[in-house]
């Protein structure tokens, strides 16, 4: 599929369902996919007006965390997560924190590509961050 630029822009109320949805779809949404939407920082890509991915931050010490990245599979390889990834990474050098980070399970292989192919080096069993240039 062509990359496909989406409009990013931040969680709202509305947005829930949605999101929470597009959770589902990906793994299965529970409570934690509903206190991730109400109590973190969260931004939504759109295409077409649709919400097309989410990214959800969450500030761990001097570090910001990607918690959750969802993509909609209809929307798969059109850029959606690669956009929002260098949103969150926007995000936190201007929050001031030194790295953003992610936990990625060691048998994930397709998100360990993603991430690795954008920078983020091993620092810990599961975790991968990108050092950030500082302000």
């Amino acid at each position: 599929m062509p990359y496909r630029k989406a409009e990013i822009r931040p969680f709202s109320s509305e947005d829930e369902p949605l999101l929470f949805g597009l959770a589902t779809l990906d793994r299965g949404a529970d409570e934690r996919t509903l206190a991730v939407l109400e109590h973190e920082t969260v931004f939504v890509a759109e295409l077409d007006g649709a919400p097309a991915g989410y990214v959800a931050l969450a500030a761990a010490g001097e570090a910001i965390r990607v918690d959750q990245l969802f993509v909609s599979p209809e929307h798969e390889a059109e850029g959606v997560g690669r956009q929002l990834l260098e949103f969150a990474e926007g995000y936190a050098i201007a929050e001031g924190a030194h790295t953003l980070q992610v936990v990625v399970a060691r048998g994930d292989r397709r998100a360990h590509d993603f991430y690795r192919g954008r920078g983020f080096v091993a620092a810990g069993d599961d975790l991968l961050e990108l050092v950030l240039p500082r302000r």
